[in-house]
């Protein structure tokens, strides 16, 4: 048990509390020059399209992005691998010649550069069919959502 002689004695510059702490709210007003309290806020209804983080076009944004990434990817590396096997497997294919005596292996090495740009060319082409609208998409439907909740 304490012995502390202040306690219990009030605050010297705090007015008492005019009820105890537990006590129910009178039905007066305690102090009639304050305004009345605000009413409390109807709630809003739910948005009627889902949260973002749970849209199926996410879902199909990543989708169409690994389409993307395969369709690029596997022309690039395919052509690539198919000149390294024939050079492995099939030497005899790769010294024969052309036109003029130009081997095919020269020729597939140099038909390299343009199914390269061949790769690029899928990727730019399913990014702005694909990938790019459903990203739009899901950006303008971000920015409302994010309107949504500055109003609120």
């Amino acid at each position: 048990m304490s012995t502390d002689p202040y306690r219990h004695r009030p605050h010297p510059h705090r007015a008492p509390h005019p009820h105890p702490p537990n006590a129910a709210s009178p039905s007066y007003a305690t102090y009639p020059w304050q305004p009345p309290a605000p009413p409390a806020p109807e709630p809003r209804p739910a948005p009627h399209h889902a949260p973002l983080g749970h849209h199926s076009d996410l879902r199909r944004l990543r989708s169409a992005y690994r389409w993307q990434r395969r369709t690029a990817t596997l022309t690039a590396l395919g052509y690539f691998v198919l000149f390294l096997v024939l050079s492995a497997f099939a030497p005899s294919f790769m010294t024969g010649t052309v036109t003029d005596g130009v081997p095919t292996g020269l020729l597939l090495a140099v038909l390299q550069v343009p199914v390269t740009w061949l790769a690029i060319a899928l990727y730019e082409g399913t990014a702005r069919r694909r990938v790019d609208p459903l990203a739009d998409l899901i950006r303008r439907q971000a920015a409302l959502d994010a309107k949504r909740e500055a109003t609120r």
